[in-house]
Formats: structure tokens, sequence, C-alpha cells
């Protein structure tokens, strides 16, 4: 071949291919030579081989020199990090056993090994066959003439000779060196192999050109395949060799992605393994998943990308976008590369089909290339397209997957630096906007699934597995209200409480929740920037070529119409906004009733909520209706500008150019115009989410550069108060303040007075404070006088202002400084874990930890004791045991220092008294110092070593002793006599215990609450059938008839349409131009056309009234369902979970469930009528399109079964990520101030890395399924046309229709099970729906247990052999009791703790199951509807729960009473009796009271729920006695209220926690184990000497007063 010396030059193949000549004989050739200048040499093809040769020597000698030692420690200077990492990668890492691995493992095992010695063989024997030809034919010829090619001839066995050296190399150097040549060894064998392709095997797809080196016979043919082993197939098949990120610490097991080959990654065999293994299994367990790849890891992410986007490494203020960008350049510039292939493969299909079209056309006249060219064309263009973009894909979903480990790992590490405060900028009402962290119960709004069809057609076709919050996300985020502030008693500004503080908490989650995910949507900036106008220009000049300047006319259509899609796009965005609201308002509605639905059922109001929910409901989808007919007219305007401009290019073309219209013409310039609509929709698509992805960039930029900082993080701060006094000092060891001001933000300069704004609030320490070591010191002072600021100041969390030269801040750290916040705080762990807070387990400690916190009695309580899971936000601990699980945190911890923050707020007294004896008293706090916030005096006060009181205006009031400051504060000295007397009358409860506890079964489960049932496979056929027959409603076959059948008959007229273009065009062939009635062709298509859309339009439309007609039924039955639940069932279901299924779940069903049916219809009749078409005019196609569409599905089937279950991981590894992180931003005080940031910052490094290795995993998937899919398809197409060509001899306009039906029918099998799978995945709401409509439910109301309208008339209540149990098989806990009450009598209920008193309430309003008979008023209880039942019985909880909202709208929530009967109610309830009319905060009918009233003490809800009971003018009140959380004042009004108030026919149950309140009441029941011990008057049991009552009141430290008023209310008795 080399020694072939007729070599034809470049310019002499082109002639040759133009002039269709053949080779010009040799001695014509030995004379241009003669004549040519040496230059010309390189003319010739086979120079080029030889020029790569020396190209590559002189880049691998270059190389080389880098890599001398002397060299290596110049660069090291200049870049250290670099060289060093360089150095590093030539340690060579020891085998497992600590033995140097084999010089074959070294170079990655036997299989890399065999293809390198592999290519060295073939090297070698091309090496042998050229000298051969050279010496076979240079015996020939020794002529001066024959220079040149002998040069050529011996520069082509010097390339071999090279490439020979350089693959010995690659055999027997190291790893490193062996991949550098490598490199070079490929590229000079891939040139090689690219000339001898032209030369040799391109002109076989000609008629016109034969092999240049055909002379050279079976040689020829043995090198070429020499040639494609070594410089193809060992390249692309050979392993790739792992080589790790950091050489000192190489993964166990590899990803196989790094060592795939180049062919495996481009058709992702390397996940064979995973897809067929998730296949067999039933579920795929996380374990199983291929492990992470080291690029993936958190902190190798972090060390890549912090020195990019850190603010505090990047030194110049800069937008995150610039970083990102940095960060990922390589990734960019590999896009940009594939986004331009798949431009270009995109072309092959128009190109193939118009040359093969032509071919038949002309019969193959004055063709040069063979068909069989064009045919490969319709399967490779796709092919490598298809690879391109998914090549695209895998890394833009890597890169989605790493942006989200790498932004909430950057948003984590700034939160730990920012000053937790209130936010100015914020409205108050704005804190609404906290997100919910979606946990897997509320994984809530923010993850609706794409839906919509812009987000499909986003990227041609490949992204529909990026899950594109829709703007749901913020808005419903709104609905989530955070239960920001809690009782308004003590902190005017402490970190993380309050609803500004809380906003800010809301604000950062909302970064790495609907941001990230906005921010993540704007990866594909890409398709707006280079691919759309790259497709655009491309098709504008295909367009050109074959039709010339009619194109431009199409252009000009196609610009003047662009507008409209702009303008209804902005009326769909109007909408949109329109619609969010509807649905945050609905979405608040339902959360707010989920969260208070005891309360809902209690007084029997469902029928009136389910109502109001219902109108919500009803506006809401007036709304999406709306937006999804102006989605119609966007879709078919979409539709028709393409068809439009293809028409108005046809219509110049024929008429105006007076040309002829061939079937190539029509059928490529089709495909085209489909390419500029793919284009349109691509851009409208993308636009908005980039539009929103640099809005969440912005937001993003702003939290890392305009955030306040702590001191120590703010140098600028730190410099300027440097230069007047000097820095706080901290060597000294003392804890202590002297001579300065902390304000809560650095903008205010402490000159600020404290008025009602708190956020000026100023801590001044004027002369000196210091608390004593290894003492208890107490901090007291009144509301808002700074006590939290105080300890806030030592923890360095709020701003220093130095007021003198030796004005000084210390807390000694060394020893540990532990916190227990105000907020209690815990995170989703177990109990033990949040005691243990990462400190070693030691038994004894922790044993003493949880007697002293009173937590041995909570933890029995629990199944799995210490091991039950906290919950979010600790949702399964009530209050107080938070609390001491705080303090117990504290405790535990090795730390000298304790700082308690009112840690005895949140527990009764009996539970306080305990701590202060057991724990402050105890063993484990001795010798530590404590500094105690308390309010509560008179308890903590014989502990108190040292008392610091501060006064309101945020200065130290006193300091000293307790008795010291006592002397000097008079009002402290009168609040400790009245608390000493509040903890005397706590004392005489008869059953003190936690609240709650007799509903203790709902907290018996060892995990949280009920584990949630996960549906493994396919979408269930109830769950199913639920959906379709609420679409169809009465008449489900009509429904289901009208939607097929016009769709049916527009997707027949879409095909008709493509099939008369061709027939027009067949028309030209047939017959004389001027005998072509253009007008009468067109009239028919633009007719065909209007059919087509009005019936899809008509199809449409029936389909979306029967998607509405399906959310409204859903909506409803579900609500009703939950609404009508057992009270069993609704205690063990956390609300979180109910919420979700009406929210997420409901929204699911509005949107992307119904997009995705309707789709899967579609799609299903568009290809069922493409293929049909094709069949038609090539029935022999009908077994390879069968075979096709069923190893189609059977790919789904597997893709789909591996995928759900990959999905499912990735939910719930994505849930703990943002669990902690959510966690940890709301405890960001106490990490700080326990220094636990590292122990933080490992966890989420831990939790992000369990998320990415599923994420990688999820979206690799779907590029396996994708490739092959496409592949199959591109075989259909380039089967087809191989049989319409060689076999059929058809008609060209008949071939261009049926390849035309063939490449849509084969680009809709990807498409079809894509949306199949999103329908499945949507699926899984309509399951999670079904089981709610499934559950437990109470009778349903009938019309005969409708009660008459007097009744009740009068409060009497008769009780017959009363049982009741929780359960219908569970154990009774009310035993056949009887008793009766006359109207208007007060009857006290009494009883030790479990003996039945919360029961009996229960079971007077059927909330359990009874047994026995109530008459009330004389109509038996069980005879009556329950909701007129509860509606007629008013119960007073102990902690009574509110709506958020207006007090008014509290006490009359369907507005059914004027303000004035609400006024009478709540001075009657005596709230007026507690404030004066000058008050501030004076609570009135307007006053805001927020979510589960929050921000009201237990004694003011008590006030308002017996206000509500006086509205509601229930002839029966059952009171559940509050006890310590209520103050002295509050409970005497309460109680004169409940005496005088009422009407006198109203009887009154109290259940009673302490005797002094029922010891004058009318009779008194005392409950035992469920029996009545007792029933009688108070005077008449106390005289039984053995009985209950008498017992009870002689234990009591009151007993003479008892027995006064016992005696004093005998005679009214």
């Amino acid at each position: 071949m080399a020694a072939s010396w007729h070599v034809p030059t470049w310019f002499h193949q082109s002639q040759a291919v133009l002039d269709k000549a053949y080779f010009t004989p040799q001695s014509e050739y030995f004379g241009v030579y003669q004549v040519e200048d040496v230059y010309e040499m390189w003319k010739n093809t086979l120079a080029y081989p030889a020029s790569a040769t020396v190209l590559s020597a002189l880049v691998l000698s270059l190389q080389f020199i880098s890599l001398a030692p002397p060299v290596k420690r110049l660069l090291a200077k200049r870049t250290k990090s670099e060289a060093l990492s360089r150095t590093g990668e030539d340690v060579e890492a020891a085998g497992a056993d600590g033995q140097r691995p084999s010089h074959i493992a070294r170079l990655g095992g036997p299989v890399i090994f065999a293809f390198k010695a592999a290519r060295l063989l073939c090297t070698l024997a091309l090496l042998a066959l050229s000298i051969a030809s050279v010496a076979i034919n240079g015996a020939d010829d020794s002529s001066e003439d024959s220079y040149n090619p002998r040069w050529i001839a011996f520069g082509i066995i010097g390339t071999y000779a090279y490439a020979s050296l350089l693959a010995f190399m690659t055999v027997i150097s190291n790893p490193n060196l062996s991949g550098m040549v490598s490199r070079h060894a490929a590229f000079v064998l891939l040139v090689t192999w690219g000339v001898y392709v032209y030369r040799d095997l391109w002109p076989l797809a000609t008629f016109t050109l034969r092999p240049a080196d055909a002379d050279e016979g079976l040689f020829i043919w043995l090198k070429v395949s020499l040639l494609t082993l070594a410089a193809v197939v060992v390249p692309l098949f050979c392993p790739r060799q792992y080589v790790p990120i950091d050489p000192k610490d190489p993964m166990p097991e590899p990803n196989p992605e790094q060592t795939a080959s180049v062919f495996s990654m481009s058709i992702y065999t390397f996940l064979d393994g995973i897809i067929f293994k998730a296949y067999r299994m039933p579920h795929l367990p996380w374990d199983e998943l291929p492990p992470l790849a080291d690029y993936d890891y958190a902190k190798n992410l972090v060390k890549r990308s912090f020195p990019h986007l850190d603010p505090f490494k990047v030194f110049k203020k800069q937008h995150i976008f610039f970083g990102l960008m940095r960060v990922f350049h390589r990734e960019y510039i590999l896009l940009s590369a594939l986004l331009l292939i798949r431009v270009a493969a995109t072309f092959a299909s128009p190109i193939g089909i118009y040359r093969l079209l032509d071919y038949l056309e002309t019969d193959g006249e004055n063709t040069v290339v063979r068909p069989w060219v064009w045919i490969s064309w319709l399967f490779l263009g796709p092919l490598f397209g298809s690879m391109a973009i998914q090549f695209y894909v895998f890394n833009t979903t890597r890169m989605l997957v790493q942006t989200e480990a790498i932004i909430t790992q950057l948003v984590f590490d700034h939160a730990l630096r920012i000053r937790m405060k209130s936010d100015p900028s914020e409205s108050p009402s704005a804190s609404r906007v906290t997100t919910a962290i979606h946990t897997p119960d509320n994984a809530s709004i923010a993850d609706v699934p794409s839906g919509s069809p812009e987000s499909s057609s986003a990227s041609n076709g490949s992204e529909d597995e990026t899950v594109r919050a829709s703007n749901a996300s913020t808005a419903s985020a709104k609905a989530k209200k955070g239960k920001d502030s809690k009782k308004t008693e003590e902190k005017p500004a402490a970190p993380g409480d309050g609803p500004a503080a809380g906003n800010l908490i809301g604000r950062i989650n909302n970064l790495v929740t609907t941001d990230l995910s906005n921010l993540v949507d704007g990866r594909d900036f890409l398709f707006i920037v280079l691919y759309a106008p790259a497709q655009i220009i491309i098709s504008v000049v295909f367009l050109y070529a074959i039709l010339g300047w009619s194109a431009f006319m199409g252009m000009a259509a196609m610009i003047l119409l662009f507008p409209v899609p702009g303008y209804i796009a902005s009326m769909i965005q109007g909408v949109q906004k329109e619609k969010m609201k509807k649905t945050d308002a609905r979405v608040q509605d339902v959360t707010e009733t989920m969260s208070v639905i005891r309360m809902i059922k209690l007084f029997g109001w469902e029928p009136k909520v389910t109502d109001q929910l219902a109108k919500k409901r009803e506006d809401e989808l007036k709304f999406i209706r709306k937006y999804k007919i102006l989605e119609l007219i966007n879709g078919n305007v979409n539709y028709v500008i393409p068809i439009v401009t293809m028409v108005a290019t046809f219509v110049t073309y024929t008429v105006i150019m007076g040309k002829e219209l061939t079937a190539s013409r029509v059928f490529s310039a089709m495909s085209v115009f489909d390419v500029m609509r793919d284009q349109l929709h691509t851009v409208f698509a993308l636009v908005p989410s980039m539009i929103q992805a640099k809005v969440s960039l912005d937001r993003v930029t702003e939290f890392l550069h305009e955030t306040e900082l702590l001191d120590e993080f703010n140098e600028k701060d730190a410099a300027s108060v440097e230069a007047v006094v000097p820095p706080r000092t901290t060597e000294r060891d003392v804890i202590g303040i002297r001579d300065a001001s902390f304000t809560w933000s650095n903008e205010n300069d402490g000159s600020l007075t404290p008025g009602p704004n708190r956020r000026n609030f100023t801590l001044r320490i004027e002369d000196e404070i210091v608390f004593k070591r290894g003492k208890v010191n107490l901090i007291v002072g009144p509301t808002g006088s700074g006590k939290t600021s105080l300890l806030m100041a030592l923890l360095g969390e709020l701003h220093y202002i130095p007021t003198g030269p030796d004005s000084y801040v210390s807390l000694p750290r060394a020893g540990g400084v532990a916190y227990a916040a105000q907020e209690s705080w815990v995170q989703n762990e177990t109990i033990r874990d949040n005691i243990l807070f990462g400190a070693p387990y030691d038994e004894e400690r922790y044993k003493k930890v949880i007697e002293q916190c009173a937590l041995k009695r909570d933890l029995s309580l629990f199944d799995a004791g210490d091991k039950t899971e906290v919950g979010e936000k600790g949702l399964t601990l009530s209050g107080g045991q938070k609390a001491r699980i705080t303090l117990a945190r504290a405790v535990y911890s090795s730390a000298e220092i304790l700082l308690l923050d009112d840690v005895l707020a949140a527990l009764d007294v009996h539970t306080a008294r305990w701590i202060v004896d057991k724990c402050f008293k105890g063993d484990l706090l001795r010798g530590r110092t404590v500094l105690l916030v308390t309010h509560n005096v008179a308890m903590a006060s014989p502990i108190a070593d040292f008392v610091v009181s501060l006064g309101t205006d945020g200065r130290i009031a006193s300091q000293g002793t307790l008795s010291k400051v006592l002397a000097k504060d008079k009002k402290l000295s009168a609040e400790l006599a009245e608390e000493r007397e509040e903890m005397k009358k706590a004392e005489d409860e008869v059953d003190h215990v936690e609240p709650d506890d007799e509903s203790a079964p709902k907290k018996s489960d060892g995990k949280l609450i009920v584990a949630e049932e996960i549906a493994e496979g396919h979408v269930s056929w109830p769950a199913l059938r639920l959906y379709l027959s609420s679409m169809g409603g009465a008449h489900s076959f009509i429904f289901w008839l009208a939607v097929i059948g016009f769709l049916f008959v527009c997707e027949f007229m879409g095909i008709f349409q493509t099939y008369w273009l061709g027939f027009w065009a067949q028309q030209y062939e047939d017959h004389n131009q001027a005998d072509v009635n253009v007008a009468y062709y067109l009239s028919v298509y633009n007719g065909i056309l209007l059919i087509g859309i009005t019936m899809y339009c008509t199809s449409f439309l029936v389909y979306l009234y029967g998607a509405l007609r399906a959310s409204r039924s859903l909506h409803k039955t579900l609500l009703q369902s939950v609404l009508s639940a057992t009270l069993r069932w609704l205690d063990k279901t956390p609300t979180s979970r109910i919420i979700t299924r009406c929210t997420q779940d409901i929204q699911c069903v509005d949107g992307p469930l119904a997009n995705t049916l309707g789709w899967v219809i579609e799609l299903t009749v568009s290809m069922l009528m493409k293929f049909l078409a094709v069949v038609s005019f090539s029935p022999i196609f009908t077994i390879p399109g069968a075979i096709v569409a069923a190893v189609g599905g059977w790919c789904g089937q597997i893709y789909m079964k591996a995928q759900l279950s990959v999905k499912r991981e990735m939910s719930n590894a994505r849930a703990p990520v943002l669990g902690h992180f959510g966690a940890a931003i709301a405890g960001l005080t106490s990490i700080r101030a326990y220094g636990a940031q590292d122990q933080f910052r490992k966890e989420s490094y831990r939790r992000i890395d369990r998320y990415v290795r599923a994420g990688r995993t999820f979206y690799n998937l779907n590029r396996w399924v994708s490739v092959r899919i496409e592949a199959l398809g591109a075989l259909f197409a380039a089967c087809l046309a191989a049989y319409l060509v060689y076999g059929s001899h058809a008609r060209a306009a008949n071939t261009g229709f049926s390849l035309n039906m063939a490449v849509g029918f084969s680009g809709m099998i990807l498409w079809w099970i894509r949306i199949l799978n999103e329908f499945e995945v949507n699926g899984n709401s309509l399951e999670r729906i079904q089981q709610y409509v499934t559950i437990e439910q109470e009778p349903k109301p009938t019309s005969d247990g409708i009660p008459p309208a007097y009744w009740p008339a009068s409060g009497s209540l008769r009780v017959e052999k009363l049982s009741a149990r929780y359960t219908p098989d569970g154990p009774r806990v009310l035993h056949e009791i009887s008793f009766e009450v006359k109207a208007g009598e007060r009857v006290g209920i009494v009883g030790r703790t479990g003996s039945g008193k919360s029961s009996l309430t229960l079971a007077l309003l059927r909330l359990i199951f009874t047994e026995g008979k109530v008459y009330y008023d004389g109509i038996a209880t069980d005879s009556v509807n329950l909701d007129a039942l509860r509606s007629h019985i008013t119960i007073i909880p102990q902690v009574p729960e509110l709506l958020s909202g207006t007090l008014r709208q509290n006490l009359d929530p369907f507005s059914q009473y004027d303000d004035a009967v609400l006024n009478d109610a709540l001075r009657a309830a005596g709230l007026f009796s507690l404030q004066s009319e000058t008050d501030d905060g004076r609570i009135t009918l307007d006053s805001p009271i927020s979510s589960g009233g929050s921000n009201l003490s237990v004694g003011q809800r008590q006030i308002l729920a017996l206000a509500r009971a006086i509205v509601r003018q229930s002839k029966l009140l059952i009171l559940d006695e509050a006890t310590s959380a209520i103050d002295y004042e509050t409970d005497t009004v309460i109680q004169t209220s409940l005496r005088q108030e009422l009407g006198k026919d109203v009887t009154i149950l109290t259940i009673a926690h302490r005797l002094q309140t029922i010891m004058d009441a009318d009779k008194i029941l005392v409950l035992d184990a469920g029996h009545i011990a007792e029933f009688g008057s108070p005077s008449k049991l106390l005289k039984n000497e053995k009985g209950m009552l008498r017992a009870l009141v002689d234990e009591s430290g009151d007993r003479d007063a008892l027995y006064a008023m016992a005696n004093a209310a005998a005679p009214a008795s």
C-alpha cells in the first residue's frame, strides 16, 4: 500500500469526483511530480500520518521535559498546589495486603494489559507489512523521479515504527507514563486510519470511484483490518484505568463509570449490571446501588468548588454564576461540543431522505453516492445524535446532582457564620413564606414533578427526569405558616425566635429547596445560547439549498407570527400567578384544618369546614381551567406557526418562483420544519426557567455577600473596632463582661432606646459583671429585659460595641461550653442521639442524666425507649419533653460551663421541682459553672449562689447574693411571694402528670408513628379506576369514546395531511407544471389542517372537563374521608402526612397526573396511527414493527422497574439532607455554642453522599433506556428505507410518506415509555389518596339522625351502663358506668392518672367505641348524627387549639354572629377584666392569632375557648381544667366566669386536677380504673371515712380549707 506510488493528490481526487474521471496513467503522474515543488509532497494524502507523527513526537518531548525533576521543582514554586497533587499521583498505591501490586495490576489489570498488548502486536504487524511492501515494490523502481512517493512510503514506515515504539512503552512503563503515551499512540493511529478510510473505503460507497490502493490486492485489506483494530477497536473497547482524585485515599471499589470503556460510556453498558439486578429484585435497596465515584464525594466537591464560590476564599465580590462557570468550565466546553454534534446529526435524516427520494425520482441518473450510504445516515445520524445528547444529559445531570450538593453545603457552611437576627426589610407577614422542610411525610409542595409540556420538550426529549419544581413550590410554601413564635413571654429577640428570625430560617431553607431547584433547572442555558441558534441557522441554509429564496418567505412568516406565542405566554403567566394565589389560599386552609382536625371533630364542624374548603377549591379549579385553555391555544399556535411557514414557503416556491415541488423537497423540508418547531418549543419552554434560575442565583449571591455575619467573621468590623479600643479579650479565665453594649444587629450603634420596636434592643453592661465559677448563677428580670441577650452576648452571637479602653467579654471555651436554648432544639434523630450529641456513650453517666432530668417515666411511655425517633422538629415529643432533652444534652456533655435559657419554663411545677432537686443539686452539675436564666425565682432560689437581675432598660439592676438582690428589687420580691403561692396551689394536684398522658397510646410506637406504606411496582388498578371513573362521571363510556374518538380523527387528519403534500408533489411527476392546480391542493391541505385542529381542541376540552371533574371529586372524597375518620386513626397518623395528601398529592392530580395521562393517550393513538400508515404501504413491515415495539416495550419495562426503586431511594435520601439542614439552621446558636460545626459538616457530607449516590444512578438509568430506544427507532426507519429503495420499487412520494411516518413512529417510542413512566411515578399520588379514602370511618349522617329543632332545651344528662374502648377489640377503659346529672348542675370529675377521666369525655362525644346508653336532654346520643351531637356540646381542653387568623375568626369561624355578641362573650369570659383599655397589646376582635394560638399564654387561650363556648350557647360544657401552666390571676377570672356568666340551665362537667376548683361543685364523680368509685355532693362524700375523695382531701396540704369549701356549698346542694 505504502509503495503504491500512483497516488492521486487531494486535488486530483476532488477533480476525479467532479469530472467523473478515473485515475490518470502512471507516466502522467511522474510528469506532474517533476514540475511540482518539494512542498507538493504534502498534498499527498499519505503524507498526513507522517506529519501527525512529527507533531506527536514534538508534544511528547515537551511533556517528557516537564516531568524532569528540575522542571518539576520550578513548576512547584510557580503553582504549589498543582505540583504537589501531580507528584502525589506518582505515589504507587500499595495493594490491600500492603504488598506492592504486580506490573499488570498497576497498569489497570489483565484486561487493559491485553488490549495494550493487542495494539502492540497490530502495530508491529503493520510495520512488517509496510516494510515488505517497500521491499517488494522498491526493487522495481530506482528512478530519481520517484523521490516524493518513495519518501512518503518511508514516512508511513516511520509512522508505524513510532506507533510500535509508543505501543511498546504503554506495555512496559508506569501507569502515568503509560496513559500519556497511550493517547499519542491512539492519535497517530487514528489519523492514519482516517487517511486509509478516505483512500480505500470511501470509494466503495460511490458509483464513480475505486479504492486508491486496490493494486495491492488482499494486502491492503489486511492492513486496513489491522489498522481498524489498533486505531478504533482498542481505544473504543479498552476499559479506562481508575485514577483516584486523591492518591492517598483511593476508593475500595471504583464506580463502573470510572473504568468503563469509551464504547461502554457512549451506550451505557456499564449500567447493565444494576439495571438487570433491579429488574430481578422486587425493590432495589440503596446498598445495592453502584458505589459513589470519588469526584462525586461531598468532601472532594467542596475541595473543587469552594475556592471559586466561598466568599471567604474568593477575595473579590462576584456573582455566583461566574463561580459556578469556573467550577464547571471543562464540562461546559464539552457540552458545547456535544450540542454541536447533535445539531449536525439532526440534519442527517433530512439530508438522507432528500438524497434517497432524489435518487428514486431520477432513477439514479448522475448519482455519485450509493443509496445505502443515505440509508445508513438514517440510522447513524439519529444514533450519533442520540449518543451526543445523552452524553450531554449524562454530564448535565451529574452537574445537577453535584451542584445540589455544592450549593447545599455552601449555604450550610455560610449559615454557620451568620448572625441569627430579625430581618428589618421584611414585613411581619413575610414570615409566612418559611418553607416547610421536605420530610418524607411532607416532601411537600416544592417537589411537583415535571408535568408541563414545556419541561418535557425542554431538551429535545431527553430530560423528562429533571424534576422541575413548578411555581407551586414557593407559593404553596407560604401555606406552611411557620410555627415561629411561642408564648409572647420572654423573647424580645431570642435567636431563631419570633417571626423575623423565623423568616431568616425560612429564607435559608428556601435557598436549598425552591431556589436550588430553580437554579439547577437553568443549567441548560446552552440550548438558548448555542443549540437553538445553530439549529435555526442550519435549517435556513438547508431550506435555501433545496428551495431557494422561498425559504426566506417562510422565515418572514415565522418572524411575523413570533409575537403571538409571546403574548399568550404572558397571559398564561398572569393566570398562573392568580392560580397560585388560589392554590395558596386552599393549601393554607387545608393545612390549618388538618392541624386542628381534633378540634373540628370535637365541635362537629366537619360539614361546614367541607363546604368552606369546597368553595376555595372551586376558585382554584376555575383558574386551572383558564390556564389549561390558554395552554391549548398556545399549543395550537406553536403547532400552526411552522405549518404556516411551510405553506408560505411551498406557495412561494410553486406559484411565485414557478418551480416544481418534488417529493424529495417536500419530505426533507417537512422534517426540517419539524426541527424548527422543536426549537420554538425549546426556547419558549426554557426562557421562564432561565429567568427563575437567574432570580435564584441572585438570591444565593445576595445571601453569601449581604447577610450579616457574626463579629468574628466580619473582618471589616473587627478592624474598625481595634482602632478605637482593644478587642474583646478571651485569654482571661473569668466569665464576664465589662463596659460594653450589645445589639442584635451591627446596623444598630447601641444609641437607640429600647422601645416597643424590639429589634433595636440594646443590652448595656456599664461596669463589670463576673459570674462565679463552679457555682449556679441565676439571671432574672422581667419579660423583655434582655436575659437571653446576656447569654447570647457571652456566646458571641450579638454585635459587640466596647465602650471603654478596658472593655472585654469573656467566656473561656477550653473546658467546653454547653447551651440549652429557651426554644428547645432537637434533631430528627433518636432521643439517645439527641442527648449524646456526638459524645461517646457512657452508660452510668447516661442513666444518671435520664434520672436527674426526669426522663425515665417519659421513656417508659415509648415502646422503643430512648431509641424512639423524635421526628421533624421533635413532633413526637411534648414541649416539656423537648425542654428536658435539651437540658439532658447540656448536662451529659463534658462542658465545664452550662448556659441554660429558661429550661424550667416549659415544665409543670412537679417536674421543675424534680429538676431543681435532683439535677441542679445533683452530682453531675457539682463543680460546673451554671448560668441559669429563669422566671421561676421561687423554684430556683435555693440553689442560687449568685444572682444577676436585669431591668427593663437592658441594664443590670442589681447583682450579688439572692437576699442582696431582693432587698434592692421590691417588684422581684413581690413576684417571689406570688410564685410561692402558685407552687403551693399546684402541689395540690390530684393527678400531677404531663398533659396528654392519658391518651398516651399514640406515643407507643418505636419508630415514628405508623410507617407509611410504600407501594412497590406499578400503580394499582383500584387507584387508577378511582381516577378514571371520576373523570368520566356518570357517563364514563361516552366520555372516553369522545376523548379517544376525536383524537383518532385528529391523528388521521395529521397523517393524511402529510400524505396530501406527497400526493401534491407527485402531480409534478405525472403532469406538466402548468396543469397542476396549486389553489386546489392548497385549499384541501388547509381544510385537512382545520379539521385536525378542531378535532384536537374538542378532544382536549372534553378531557379537560373530565380532569377538572376528577380533581373536584377526589379532593372532596379525600377531605370527607379524613374529616370523618375515627379518632384512633387520627391519633396514629401524623398530621404532616394527611396535609401532604391534601396538598402535594392533590396538586399532582391537578397538574402532572392529568397532563401525563393525556399525553399517554395522545402518544398511544399517534403511534398506532403512524404504525398503521407504515404497514398500509409496506405490509411486510408488520412483523419488524411489532418486534421493535416489543423490544422497546421490554427495554421500557426493565428500565421502569429499576427507575421506580432508585427514584424511591433518591427521594428517601433527599429528605434526610434537607431534614438535617433544616434542623441545623434552626439550632445554629446551639451548634455554635457547643462548637459542633465540624461534626455537623461531616454529617452533612455523609447525607449528601448518600443522596448523590442514588441521584447519579437515577439519572443515568434514563440514559441507558434513551440510547437503546432511539437506536431501535433509527434502525426501524433505516430498515424501512432499505426495503423501500431496494425491495418495493414504490413511488418517491409514497416512500417519502412511509419514511416520514417511520421516523415519527420511532421517535415516539422513547417518549411513550418516558411519559408512561412519568405517569407511573405521578400515579403514586393516586395510590396515596386511595389509601386515605379507604380508612376507618365514623358513621355517616342520616336523615333519621337529625334531632328535633328545639333539642337540646336543657343540659340534663343520663348515663346508663356506659362502657368504652379505644379499639373495637381492645380492653375496656370504662366499665358499665351509670349516673345522672340534672340541667344546670356543676359536676366535678376527679381520679388519679389513668382512672378514665379523659375517656369519659371522649365517650360522651362518641369519639371512641362505646356500649350502653347516654341520654342528653332525653334523646339517646347514639340515635343522633355525630355532627349534630358534637355541635351541641362544647369542650374546653387543657390547652385549647386556635386557628390562625383574627380573634373574631376563632370565636365565629363561619361568620354566624355579629361583633356585639362576640364582645359580650369575651366580657363574660373575663378577658376584659385582665386588661385595661389603654394597654398597648390588649386583645381585641381584630387581634391576630398565630397558628395553634402560640402567641397567647395558655390562660388566655382558655379564656378564648370559654368565650367560644358562650357564643355557641351549648347546654353542656365539659372543661378539662388547666393546671400549673396558668397563672393565679387568670385562673381566678376563669373560675368566676364559670360560676356567674353561664346560663342557669347549662350543665358543667369539670375534669379537675386540683381539689380547690370542685369542692364547691354540686356533685363530685370519683373515678377509679374506669369504674365509678363515688358519686354525690362533696359534703356527703367527705363523711365517708373510707371514701376515695376523703383520702385525696386528707392527703392534701390544704385539708381544712377544702373541708370548709365543701361545707359552705352543702346547703346549696
